[in-house]
């Protein structure tokens, strides 16, 4: 039975900007203080190895990416001052919005911080605890335990992998077309930043991950213990659509992918001070040079209505989580976000910060391509949510083994991974050629609508638009080239496959006579250099080469030795004289 997730199983709310009239009254004990700028700051832009990782350069390089203000840290000195008003404690940071995350008790200090010159707002974000605020579990999805053979019938053995139970979710995007290329995430570092990833340390469905070392590293921005592992399965199931590697039972969309395991949310309350985790934890993955960030996590309501977000905060980059995924993809990153599981709910519409421009939120369908009933509309003005994959029933490993879930939060990084594998071909492209190639490839691109968006997205169709893209950058509109069109003993050429299957070259002498053949098997957009051996008898002359696919043709003249020229002989003029 396939099932959804109820309005609260998914993690919703807004940052309004709150500012202080008064402390005289205290509610909540976390607090974010907003600075007007990076004055004076003991950074340099110039010196960026000082709060950038090597990898976290490098991408900004490739793609021509300026380093600017935002990457610098918030001012030290700024924090220092603040920390010196009383009794306060220092929690985290935000660079890209420049403000620090602070828990204190008492009001003279917040008064006393908010008139500091320096201070642009003190904002309430939360309560006094962040383990047990409140013991509402926002995570609801329902899970089922199944057995390996349910769909591995499904599977064609003659893919790379085995894939068993995961072969429907990846085949409804042709994922198994990159996987067989080699594309299987190597090389790319992926982000995920969720509630926790309960025992993922002893999931066997990671025991791949961990033989090659493919967990950097994980971080807690809720509870700063600096573990995961003994926090929410929500992150966990996420991290097993992708990672997964189990032969004949489960594999994910890029097994061979790199993961940093970051934990901003807080499953326990829902208050603003996940927003600025959010934002911390994004900033963190970009300063150790991630690729991609791929979050399960949303926003719109908290448990303090004040807070709450409203439909004209839509579009609007002012909701923290998508100022701060704004700044992501300008560093390079590749965001994808779920779209949120309020189709049946009376929000209705995406959630943050899936409603910014750069990010790329993924609606849930079946292995059917049939929307879920849950998953969130776009509002209008965009087109939202971007594309769709499948979260409803979508295959999941977890600490007790195989299971099957329901929600937006599965369908997102499903597609995730597949997005990784293909980066993995095109590392020259940036984030947003990636996406659109992505968007371009899916089946609704020209009909968009605000419950699919642009549709399911083919991965073979991605990978040759970007493969066109990337042949014409080369070679033009040519897609048949001769090194040389005089030859000795052999004509060397370069092709680009117009087609997917038998492709035909030709030698023909002066008389039509097929002097050499080449018989070829294609794909389309790929480059062969091929060559016509044997042809040393040959004599001197004229020849043609001639391409078919039963589609195409092409024909090219070529030469062989010194072929000789007829030479213009000028008749003779007689004059009336003679």
């Amino acid at each position: 039975m396939r099932k959804h997730l109820t309005k609260r199983s998914f993690s919703v709310f807004l940052f309004r900007m709150i500012c202080i009239a008064g402390f005289s009254q205290l509610q909540y004990t976390k607090y974010v203080v907003v600075f007007k700028n990076k004055d004076h700051s003991p950074y340099r832009l110039d010196k960026p190895l000082q709060y950038l990782s090597t990898k976290s350069i490098q991408r900004r390089k490739r793609y021509n990416i300026t380093i600017d203000s935002s990457d610098l840290p918030v001012n030290p000195s700024y924090i220092s001052q603040v920390l010196a008003q009383g009794p306060v404690t220092y929690l985290s940071q935000s660079k890209w919005l420049n403000q620090v995350l602070i828990y204190t008790t008492s009001s003279t200090v917040l008064t006393a911080i908010s008139n500091l010159s320096f201070v642009y707002a003190v904002n309430a974000v939360g309560p006094t605890s962040t383990k047990f605020s409140s013991g509402n579990d926002k995570f609801k999805e329902k899970t089922e335990a199944i057995t390996k053979s349910q769909s591995e019938s499904n599977n064609v053995t003659s893919n790379r992998y085995n894939y068993g139970n995961s072969y429907d979710q990846i085949h409804i995007h042709n994922g198994e077309f990159l996987h067989n290329k080699g594309l299987t995430g190597k090389g790319i570092t992926i982000t995920i930043i969720d509630a926790g990833f309960y025992h993922y340390k002893t999931t066997v469905a990671f025991d791949s991950v961990k033989a090659r070392n493919g967990f950097l590293g994980e971080r807690d921005f809720v509870d700063f213990d600096g573990s995961v592992n003994e926090d929410d399965s929500h992150g966990e199931l996420c991290l097993s659509t992708i990672a997964s590697n189990v032969p004949g039972v489960m594999i994910g969309t890029a097994p061979d992918a790199s993961f940093w395991l970051l934990r901003s949310e807080n499953t326990n309350s829902e208050y603003p001070i996940e927003e600025h985790n959010w934002a911390a934890a994004a900033e963190f993955a970009d300063s150790a040079g991630t690729d991609m960030i791929s979050s399960s996590l949303g926003y719109m309501q908290f448990d303090d209505p004040q807070f709450n977000h409203t439909y004209n905060d839509f579009y609007k980059n002012t909701a923290m989580v998508s100022r701060a995924a704004t700044f992501a993809a300008k560093k390079g990153i590749l965001v994808t976000n779920s779209a949120g599981n309020e189709g049946i709910n009376s929000w209705k519409y995406i959630i943050f910060p899936s409603d910014d421009d750069s990010v790329c939120a993924v609606a849930a369908t079946d292995v059917n391509g049939l929307i879920a009933s849950f998953s969130s509309f776009g509002y209008p003005g965009k087109v939202k949510p971007n594309i769709s994959s499948v979260g409803s029933g979508t295959i999941l490993y977890s600490s007790t083994g195989l299971t099957s879930g329901s929600g937006t939060s599965f369908s997102n990084p499903n597609i995730n991974g597949l997005i990784a594998c293909l980066w993995q071909a095109f590392p020259k492209d940036n984030n947003m050629t990636i996406l659109q190639a992505v968007y371009q490839s899916a089946d609704r691109f020209t009909t968009p609508d605000n419950r699919y968006g642009y549709g399911i997205p083919n991965m073979q169709k991605a990978f040759r638009i970007l493969k066109n893209q990337q042949n014409i950058e080369l070679y033009g509109n040519e897609w048949l080239m001769i090194n040389s069109t005089n030859f000795t003993n052999q004509v060397s050429l370069k092709l680009i496959g117009r087609v997917d299957g038998k492709a035909t070259i030709k030698l023909f002498d002066e008389h039509n006579n097929v002097v050499a053949k080449l018989d070829l098997t294609t794909e389309k957009e790929e480059v062969y250099d091929e060559e016509l051996n044997g042809l040393d008898k040959l004599p001197v002359g004229k020849y043609s080469l001639q391409y078919s696919d039963g589609t195409n043709s092409k024909t090219m003249n070529v030469t062989k030795g010194n072929v000789p020229v007829a030479k213009n002989i000028r008749p003779k003029i007689i004059t009336a004289e003679q």
